[in-house]
């Protein structure tokens, strides 16, 4: 073979000047005689995946890579091919239409171009999104940016006939999955002054909080309009519990400033911010001599929309979008039991997002309403109850779970998983094809397909 030869040659030639004296001296580096630039080996190419994104209505698929490969071959034309209900199967692969993708049709993407409004389809067991380094089709591209997982759910009370964790267990593995973890909590940790609102007064024993630890959470809301159930000095005594107990909490504090103070967190170098404010009432307001939640007079509870309050929360939200990647605007707000939300919702969330929120999740509805995307910002009206003991009405013992994927500072991905409360008011996960009284009216009030 030549190359043998070569090696041969090669060897020879070495032999005979392996006397030092018998080779000249190399010449001198000079400016017209450079020493020889260092050589690296090149780098390897990095990769994205290449995902088969659907409508966000449609439930989560799983498929074979062979099936995946499949309908990038474009062998596939239905949906049974899918493991879905039968029907015609179309392919694009123009981002420029992920916005308004049909139910009927799959777009072959980049992961780069995936945003709430659609949903990634799971290739032998792995999402594109969440890991995207096992997905198994990739294409060349810049190496993607860090990936976080954020979950957040809605109202969680853990006092009355709600026990910590037997309640929190069923989801506590998924919980704990994610890389932080967020909830609006609505129960006092302390009696140190009568009930503010009688039977609605809820205090939970600081016992709880090893169960909240136990179940993933990691940052708990508390502008909301139970935290001042038993006096001002109970509010500030479940903060330094929570806080002792390794929470980071926002929204009420010991005074204004206490209860202004954003929360940050950082999770494989990206930064998020968290604030939150009470517009129904009852917890008092904080003041600057005086303990409370962080307040804004809105409709349908606290009166016309007061801009002062307002105000104060713009200019917190700025200041956190200058400094920190992603901040979040957890707002307690909107009427009960009314799954359509109230349209100074709308406004309120709108000029949140103007001033930098990248994604505002409400409560106190406890039932579901809808989200939508306000530019690049995903706004959640209402998940409903997590954990509550509202069996008085069947959609008060349902909500919805928030998982949300970004890749650096960018939300990618939102999932929501539907869930209903068992006879203990512990949240157990539904199948999405038992799920229609939580998806209907959440669907019915959603505009995620549609930046606006």
């Amino acid at each position: 073979m030549r190359w043998v030869a070569a090696l041969a040659a090669a060897a020879l030639l070495g032999a005979c000047t392996s006397d030092p004296a018998a080779r000249p001296d190399p010449p001198l580096p000079s400016a017209s005689n450079p020493p020889p630039a260092e050589t690296t080996a090149p780098a390897e190419p990095t990769t994205r995946p290449l995902v088969l994104a659907v409508n966000a209505r449609r439930p989560p698929i799983r498929v074979p890579e062979a099936v995946a490969r499949w309908v990038i071959d474009g062998r596939v034309d239905d949906w049974e091919g899918l493991g879905q209900p039968p029907g015609p199967l179309r392919l694009v692969d123009r981002t420029d239409r992920l916005d308004h993708l049909p139910m009927d049709t799959i777009a072959i993407v980049v992961a780069d171009a995936m945003r709430p409004g659609v949903r990634a389809i799971e290739v032998g067991g792995v999402d594109p999104l969440r890991d995207p380094d096992a997905y198994p089709i990739q294409v060349t591209g810049p190496a993607h940016p860090p990936v976080t997982t954020l979950a957040v759910v809605g109202d969680v009370m853990l006092g009355r006939r709600v026990t910590g964790r037997p309640v929190l267990q069923p989801m506590a593995g998924r919980l704990a999955a994610a890389d932080l973890t967020v909830g609006n909590l609505e129960s006092t940790m302390a009696r140190l002054g009568p009930p503010t609102q009688g039977d609605d007064s809820f205090y939970a024993p600081p016992a709880v909080r090893a169960d909240l630890r136990e179940a993933g959470f990691d940052v708990l809301g508390l502008a909301n309009n139970h935290l001042g159930d038993f006096g001002e000095e109970s509010l500030v005594r479940t903060v330094d519990l929570l806080r002792a107990g390794g929470f980071a909490t926002f929204g009420a504090g010991r005074d204004l400033a206490a209860a202004r103070e954003p929360v940050i967190v950082e999770r494989h170098g990206i930064s998020f911010a968290f604030t939150g404010f009470n517009a129904i009432g009852e917890t008092p307001a904080a003041a600057d001599h005086r303990p409370g939640a962080f307040a804004v007079g809105m409709p349908p509870r606290t009166g016309p929309l007061d801009e002062t309050e307002l105000g104060r929360v713009l200019h917190d939200v700025r200041r956190m979008s200058r400094r920190f990647d992603v901040v979040t605007v957890m707002p307690h707000w909107g009427e009960q039991y009314v799954h359509r939300p109230r349209p100074v919702q709308d406004e309120v969330a709108r000029r949140l997002v103007e001033a930098g929120a990248d994604l505002v999740v409400g409560g106190h509805p406890h039932v579901v309403q809808g989200a939508s995307m306000v530019g690049d910002s995903l706004v959640v009206q209402s998940l409903g109850n997590f954990v509550f003991d509202m069996d008085f009405r069947a959609d008060t013992m349902e909500g919805l779970l928030l998982e949300a994927t970004f890749w650096g500072d960018r939300l990618v991905a939102a999932d929501f998983v539907p869930y209903r409360l068992d006879a203990g008011f512990a949240p157990q996960v539904v199948p999405y094809a038992e799920a229609a009284s939580i998806l209907n009216p959440f669907w019915e009030f959603s505009d995620l397909a549609a930046a606006r």
